[in-house]
């Protein structure tokens, strides 16, 4: 194994720029990688955010009582869905009416009735928010006797699921794509090393060298260059972390919702480091020793 540790960093040097450059271009694809998952993870935790926001809202029509709507929200919390429902007088209605206007309450000022219906809020469990279970709750409740109207954000809870899905699609095959290149680069590097040392492997199978002892400096070789690529784009992550973005988000606020997960970059070295003695491996595995 010191043998082949030695060997290895010693083919490192000596061919520094070919391995540079491999190192490089791991370190970006890892680079994308890394954002695209960034991605992944901040629309996932803003979907998980979604339910706690997300409400109902049932507008009642004038002949429903107090009591009839205290019933009828009895007979909905029945339902496994539903996680709380709250319901609001027409003079609670208009009370935060006044609240949300504040200085230009004066617009309701010679009203001679109070024109807000009465309404009920309902909101749901986390697991039971999703546009087709939404849909069809809200289907039956406009249904119900009592019920004038309902409003949810319908096109809004549309788009942040095909969001979700679009970017998780679209970030499972750029990481598929990512990882594949990567293979094939440390694939590549490691081949072309084993070549322009043809002669010196000729010398250890003329000695009596085994396969694996052949092998062994390449697959070390592959696994520094992805370890060193994973490094090296962790460093330009956290680079732009510190230099950029805490700068960004002192001057737009709107920035400090987006969450960089850095025990997740803390990985790259490794994921870099397996990638690359999986392309080794493959490569060595390709190469007939006759």
């Amino acid at each position: 194994m010191s043998y082949s540790v030695r060997v290895a960093f010693q083919s490192l040097w000596h061919e520094k720029w070919i391995n540079f450059l491999s190192m490089v271009t791991i370190a970006m694809g890892l680079l994308m990688i890394a954002l695209v998952s960034s991605s992944i993870y901040n629309v996932e935790l803003f979907a998980r955010k979604l339910p706690e926001k997300f409400f109902v809202v049932a507008y009642l029509n004038d002949q429903v009582s107090e009591q009839d709507a205290r019933e009828m929200i009895a007979s909905l919390k029945e339902q496994k869905i539903i996680e709380k429902i709250t319901y609001i007088s027409k003079d609670d209605a208009l009370k935060e009416l006044r609240a949300s206007l504040k200085d230009a309450d004066y617009i309701l000022e010679g009203l001679n009735e109070n024109p807000l219906p009465a309404s009920i809020e309902i909101r749901f469990k986390k697991e039971a928010v999703g546009p087709n279970t939404i849909k069809q709750f809200v289907d039956s409740l406009r249904k119900m006797r009592g019920i004038d109207d309902v409003q949810y954000g319908e096109k809004f809870l549309l788009s942040i699921h095909s969001i979700k899905a679009g970017i998780e699609t679209v970030g499972l095959v750029l990481t598929g794509v990512m990882v594949s290149g990567i293979i094939f680069i440390c694939y590549s590097t490691v081949k072309l090393l084993f070549y322009r040392r043809r002669e010196e492997v000729e010398t250890l199978k003329l000695l009596g060298a085994t396969r694996g002892f052949i092998r062994a400096p390449f697959v070390i070789e592959g696994g520094i260059i992805g370890a060193v690529g994973g490094l090296l784009s962790a460093v330009i992550v956290f680079g732009f972390y510190y230099g950029l973005f805490l700068k960004l988000s002192a001057a737009i606020p709107l920035i400090r919702s987006v969450i960089f997960p850095t025990q997740f970059f803390l990985l790259l070295p490794v994921v870099g480091l397996g990638l690359g003695i999986t392309g080794s491996v493959i490569a060595m595995g390709r190469i007939r020793f006759s």
